[in-house]
């Protein structure tokens, strides 16, 4: 018997948000390259072999407020602004280890991911840390919370809510992460989600469902990996053609988990279609999230 349960919905809007990383991700998060620099403790494993990091770009929905050649042109070493309203979730572009850095000059308060092979991503402006020193991530994992409203705590010399991203390479360079991506193909798009071998749910899965969301069924909010109200609906939108036959209200129950292992039946979940998920549902689920379309 399929001994599984549903997630638990709470909070303002109804939701649970997911875990920021997995057991998995946080393992893979601390295999650095040797002589990669560590922060907090968290040391490089000798004899792993280097390369150079995957990295996707987690802001791809968002509008860009300001060019690489903008900040050239007005004397800034360079950046990416990504227009966002203050508090929207940060997912690491890479894995890696955390730095903060708190009212770092201009840029305000600052998150570095030190990622393998001794490159760093840093973003800028931000309103909240959410992680200590040295902890290990994987990409997808959220980092921290947009900021940049004028003359708000970390705001720096931000003139509007937005984010600033930037990489810096091994030799301290700082460098386009689009450039950067382009020429390092593998990491242009959403991560795999990890739920396709352990079942477990996170962030990773959750903004790979709102993608899928956002091309099929018109979800329109933020791909954070936070479901809400907005993300569900758009679900149960998406689930009409899998027998889902109730109210599209964002507030998922059985008929709806019930669809969902409809879905996962075509992509080896072979449990009982009763609305209770888990590991076995949640593992059919992530394969049909994880197909390269709804990078």
């Amino acid at each position: 018997m399929n001994h599984e349960h549903p997630p638990v919905c709470c909070g303002s809007y109804g939701e649970r948000p997911p875990t920021g990383f997995s057991r998995r991700g946080l393992l893979r998060g601390t295999v650095l390259a040797t002589g990669a620099l560590a922060v907090g403790g968290v040391v490089g494993l000798p004899g792993v072999a280097s390369a150079a990091p995957a990295i996707y770009n987690p802001f791809a929905v968002y509008r860009i407020t300001g060019t690489w050649q903008d900040h050239l042109n007005s004397g800034s070493l360079g950046g990416i602004d990504f227009g966002m309203g203050v508090g929207t979730n940060l997912p690491a572009c890479g894995a890696g280890t955390i730095q903060k850095i708190p009212n770092n000059g201009t840029g305000g308060h600052t998150v570095t991911i030190h990622h393998a092979d001794g490159y760093r991503s840093q973003y800028l402006h931000l309103s909240q840390f959410l992680l200590a020193n040295g902890t290990a991530v994987s990409a997808g994992a959220i980092v921290g919370r947009s900021g940049g409203a004028v003359g708000a705590p970390g705001s720096g010399s931000s003139t509007g809510p937005h984010l600033h991203w930037h990489m810096i390479n091994p030799s301290g360079v700082r460098i386009n992460p689009l450039t950067y991506i382009g020429q390092n193909p593998g990491g242009g798009g959403l991560p795999k989600t990890s739920t396709e071998q352990d079942g477990i749910p996170g962030t990773v899965f959750y903004m790979r469902m709102q993608n899928w969301l956002r091309i099929t069924s018109g979800y329109t909010g933020p791909i954070d990996g936070v479901p809400g109200v907005r993300t569900y609906a758009a679900l149960q939108q998406a689930l009409r053609g899998y027998g889902y036959s109730g109210p599209i209200d964002g507030v998922p129950g059985t008929n709806t988990w019930k669809a969902v292992q409809r879905l996962a039946s075509g992509w080896g979940y072979t449990g009982p279609i009763d609305g209770v998920m888990g590991p076995n549902s949640w593992r059919g689920f992530a394969r049909f999230l994880n197909q390269d379309q709804w990078d």
